[in-house]
């Protein structure tokens, strides 16, 4: 009788030990290479860590802004993609759109994370972070704006595209800087240096396209 307890017992702590391991990989934790749990958050495809725990107002709005931002640059970016007259400014649409869209699905898990909606009441970004007078946000384009860019093609389309996702991405990269200086979440800010410093770059490989350079 005393072996099958023993035995019982033995299983038993054998159990609660798996899962402690299971519990502890699952936090995403990174080795430090000697077979040691750092803490560190494990960084996702966009090379901003996953994990984003303390935060404040700021980190919250600059995501909920940066989402329909996004999604507004990556619809533009598939219309170049099918419209545009010149192969680099195909080229330059498809890189826009493979960077953003991972952009948005991390930003997204950190609303989820953070308990608070993926959009705020007012998509247009009445009362948002950083709003432009009128209700939209920074370099956000309007209705009128995307309609008249879907009627043209070829190297008009290009110009027109060039013209707006240059004022786009100056918007975002002002929304970017307010996060960088106010948001309090490492992985947030992480992700809006990134956004900065990729969206000015784009920046000046358009205007170049413009002059012909």
């Amino acid at each position: 009788m005393y072996i099958k307890r023993s035995i019982i017992r033995s299983v038993v702590l054998t159990s609660a030990a798996i899962g402690a391991v299971a519990l502890v990989a699952a936090c995403g934790g990174a080795s430090d290479g000697g077979g040691r749990t750092t803490g560190r958050p494990v960084a996702t495809a966009t090379g901003v860590p996953a994990v984003a725990a303390g935060h404040n107002q700021a980190d919250i709005a600059f995501a909920q802004g940066m989402i329909p931002h996004h999604r507004q640059a990556v619809q533009m970016a598939e219309m170049a993609e099918l419209r545009a007259g010149d192969p680099r400014v195909r080229s330059l649409a498809s890189k826009i759109r493979a960077a953003q869209q991972p952009e948005i699905d991390q930003m997204t898990a950190w609303l989820r994370e953070w308990g608070v909606p993926a959009a705020p009441a007012s998509v247009g970004g009445h009362g948002m972070h950083g709003a432009a007078p009128g209700g939209l946000m920074p370099g956000m384009m309007t209705e009128h704006d995307m309609t008249g860019l879907e009627r043209v093609g070829g190297h008009g389309f290009d110009r027109m595209f060039l013209e707006m996702m240059i004022r786009h991405h100056e918007g975002a990269v002002q929304m970017a800087g307010t996060e960088v200086e106010e948001g309090q979440n490492p992985a947030a800010k992480s992700l809006a240096e990134k956004i900065r410093s990729d969206q000015t770059a784009e920046i000046r490989q358009m205007r170049n396209l413009l002059t012909g350079g």
